[in-house]
């Protein structure tokens, strides 16, 4: 594609945002990152990845992460960081890297507050996937197969850990729709169809 474009998904748990994401950036020919930013974060930072994926989009808190190994399985020195890491300081370091994403090359960046982190970019579409619930029950299931009765807590489970960790570190709500440029309901329209649909949005950016 010929201009510079990153496009943000949030997404429900069983909303199908992450195929969506993916659909997009083969059609669009960039990027997509997901759990790939962990991995990035972890190499930039020289910290155990392992950590980022503990900490991944999920609330911060008092609890504290001890760095004895390096990448390499060496014992680390962080002076800086009194040898622990918080969630907050984990944090900070994939912000890093998702901006130095952003910066270098189009992309589809799938959760991690990815919108707020990159907020003030005029080459940014931010849009949040959902569904009604039943549905998500129905693919979740499907998907892991499961019974309802677990996919409905898992469900749960994940959107309420993806929403204390959006809350907390952008002070704003995860599923308040009026916070994305674009929303769209995943029961409504195929995946096809909502790739379609963001990109005749992202035609619109940095317009």
């Amino acid at each position: 594609m010929e201009k510079h474009l990153v496009i943000c998904i949030g997404r429900q748990f069983g909303s199908g945002g992450r195929e969506i994401g993916l659909g997009l950036a083969k059609k669009l020919g960039i990027r997509f990152y997901d759990k790939e930013i962990l991995k990035k974060a972890a190499e930039e930072s020289g910290i155990v990845e392992e950590l980022f994926e503990k900490a991944d989009e999920k609330p911060t808190n008092s609890f504290l992460y001890s760095l004895s190994m390096g990448t390499h399985g060496q014992a680390m020195n962080f002076t800086n960081y009194n040898d622990y890491l918080t969630n907050d300081k984990l944090f900070l370091f994939q912000s890093n890297t998702i901006r130095d994403m952003a910066e270098k090359d189009s992309c589809v960046i799938i959760g991690r507050c990815a919108d707020y982190i990159l907020r003030g970019r005029k080459d940014m579409l931010s849009v949040f996937i959902h569904a009604p619930m039943e549905l998500r029950i129905q693919r979740i299931s499907r998907v892991r197969n499961v019974e309802e009765d677990a996919a409905r807590s898992l469900i749960k489970k994940t959107d309420r850990q993806r929403a204390n960790y959006y809350n907390f570190y952008t002070n704003k709500k995860w599923d308040a729709l009026q916070n994305y440029d674009l929303t769209l309901d995943s029961s409504i329209f195929s995946p096809e169809q909502a790739v379609e649909l963001i990109m005749q949005a992202a035609g619109f950016i940095g317009k």
